[in-house]
């Protein structure tokens, strides 16, 4: 049974939700992906990524409900006291993460992000679990009946992959010896096995012929998955069969949807002056949500647009001067009778910087030795037309510009496949090239000097790098890669591996510049009757989402292994000769 019920989570920066899938994998039925806020007079496919606690930093309410209470409350003493937290997944960019990391909630006072996302996913699982449970004649279910899928972008550094994968873990989702029941998925790439199988009249586009992508092995596209926080980019070939070949590594930025809304609101502070406008947002903070609201409807259109004035900024707006007045050194935009008048160019203008951040991006690309036919936008951005016809201008002359009907779903449906089947992926680009150190049997034409150490076997140099994996490296989704070491004393009872990452292709040493070290782990080597004459195998995994080495010591059979631990606060690594060092043989 277990194999067939799968949840996907997409845990977005402005919005999130989750799709599920419990008929059984022979079956190719569609994902259903649950709508949000109805008793609030809503319905979307999603719900805001907003989270509110009491003072004590206990859980009170997500999405629609934590919006609509933290407003009511917003006068009160009350609410003052409340965390009420917004967009936190952008802490979680461009960082590197441990278990330690604090974020601000509106108010200004902070909380650990481990508690505030754990508590968000323990959320969305629990009203999965029950919407699953009304949907099936009151089966009762829990989560370890599930295959659960966490989105995260293919940007992230992997420490913030990893650090969503303990909060997974600590929100009930998993449970720490059944991890891999948890499928960590890339934004992108869960669209893109969404895209590649959808006909021709399931995109916005003139028809891209009759057949699938999938049905055409060599077939290369990007994928642009266009969040409220980050622009994901990944870039895919069709092989034989419809297994995905990663071509070029994941790339992109922080310039999402909600850059525009930024500018939209610097334009408002344009107009109605900072002071005005921090005093009404303080004030009336339900208001200016709809207003928010509303331009985010507006900004999916390409035209002048209105938005009606709300009373309590009028009345702000009138103490101080005839409302027109406000508008008088402001260009693009004007006063009609109670509504904001923008035209189609100053809305245009909000979107420059993200813009031109998504062109660059795909310029850098198309640079390559590719033979890119297709560009898929996805995600609740791509529903916008000025993105589109942007995207169509610039490089409509070289690829086809796609974009799926329900952007927004590609990515939480094409999670639910890629959980059934991870190996759609079937290689993906090495983001960091990877070692561990080692001993070698120091020589003083290749080695330096101050890494000269001496033991009862003879002198060794320390701290050399390994190269495991180099940047930019194809690496299959299941390939093990196998390396043997040997002790560096007959009496060693213990093997240290000490693992590094940098940008460079080859290092030489662990301790020069740009190399940070991501986890070490030991194995006991207890049988040293053989001395120096003993092996140890080391097996590492690549090219899944996480990595994954273990080692034997093929005389005991004694193992030990790692998910390589990015979360580290900074990790203090001694010499390998003080701690079991092993030699490449």
């Amino acid at each position: 049974m277990g194999d067939s019920f799968i949840i996907a989570i997409d845990f977005g920066t402005a919005y999130s939700g989750y799709a599920f899938s419990v008929s059984p994998r022979q079956a190719q039925t569609e994902p259903t992906v649950p709508s949000w806020g109805k008793e609030h007079g809503f319905e979307t496919l999603k719900t805001p990524t907003c989270i509110l606690f009491n003072e004590n930093e206990e859980f009170l309410k997500f999405g629609y409900d934590a919006k609509m209470a933290y407003t009511k409350a917003m006068r009160s003493e009350e609410a003052k006291k409340n965390y009420l937290f917004e967009n936190f997944k952008m802490s979680l960019y461009g960082k590197q993460l441990n278990r330690d990391v604090m974020i601000a909630a509106i108010n200004g006072k902070s909380m650990s992000a481990l508690k505030v996302i754990t508590e968000t996913l323990r959320y969305l699982k629990e009203h999965a679990l029950k919407t699953i449970s009304n949907n099936t004649a009151g089966t009762k279910f829990t989560a370890s009946d599930f295959t659960w899928v966490l989105t995260v972008p293919a940007i992230w550094d992997p420490s913030a992959k990893q650090f969503m994968r303990q909060a997974a873990t600590e929100a009930g989702i998993v449970t720490e010896h059944k991890a891999d029941r948890l499928v960590i998925a890339l934004e992108p790439e869960a669209a893109s096995v969404w895209c590649k199988k959808l006909p021709s009249d399931g995109f916005i586009a003139e028809t891209v012929g009759q057949n699938t992508l999938e049905q055409a092995p060599g077939t290369q596209y990007i994928v642009v998955d266009c969040g409220g926080g980050t622009i994901d980019i990944t870039v895919h070939e069709v092989l034989d069969g419809g297994a995905l070949k990663e071509l070029y590594k994941a790339s992109g930025n922080d310039l999402g949807g909600q850059n525009v809304d930024k500018k939209f609101k610097s334009f408002l502070k344009e107009v109605f002056s900072d002071d005005l406008w921090d005093e009404y947002e303080r004030s009336y903070p339900s208001e200016f949500q709809k207003m928010m609201y509303s331009f985010s409807v507006l900004k999916c259109v390409e035209e002048d647009v209105e938005i009606s004035c709300p009373f309590n900024l009028a009345a702000l707006a009138k103490k101080r001067q005839n409302i027109e007045m406000f508008f008088q050194t402001v260009q693009g935009a004007s006063w009609d009778d109670g509504a904001i008048k923008i035209s189609k160019e100053k809305m245009r203008s909000f979107f420059d910087e993200s813009l031109s951040g998504i062109t660059k991006n795909l310029r850098e690309i198309l640079k390559k030795d590719l033979r890119i036919e297709y560009i898929v936008l996805v995600g609740g951005y791509a529903s916008s037309v000025t993105l589109r016809k942007h995207i169509n201008k610039q490089f409509g002359s070289q690829c086809k510009v796609l974009c799926p009907f329900k952007a927004q779903e590609a990515i939480v449906k094409g999670a639910v496949m890629f959980g059934r089947h991870p190996e759609v992926v079937a290689s993906r680009k090495s983001a960091f090239t990877y070692g561990v150190g080692t001993c070698e049997r120091f020589d003083e034409s290749r080695h330096k000097a101050e890494n000269k150490f001496s033991n009862e076997e003879g002198d060794w140099c320390d701290d050399v790098f390994m190269k495991l994996v180099e940047i930019d490296q194809n690496v299959g989704w299941n390939e093990t890669k196998e390396h043997i070491f040997t002790p560096i004393e007959a009496g060693q009872t213990a093997g240290t591996f000490p693992f590094y990452r940098t940008e460079r292709k080859d290092p030489k040493y662990v301790d020069e510049w740009g190399i940070d070290p991501v986890g070490s782990f030991a194995v006991s080597m207890p049988d040293t009757k053989r001395g120096m004459d003993r092996k140890i195998k080391l097996e590492i995994k690549f090219g899944s989402t996480e990595i994954q080495a273990t080692a034997t010591d093929i005389d005991s059979n004694s193992t030990g292994s790692i998910k390589i631990d990015f979360m580290h606060s900074k990790m203090q690594l001694f010499p390998l000769s003080e701690l079991g060092g092993l030699s490449y043989a």
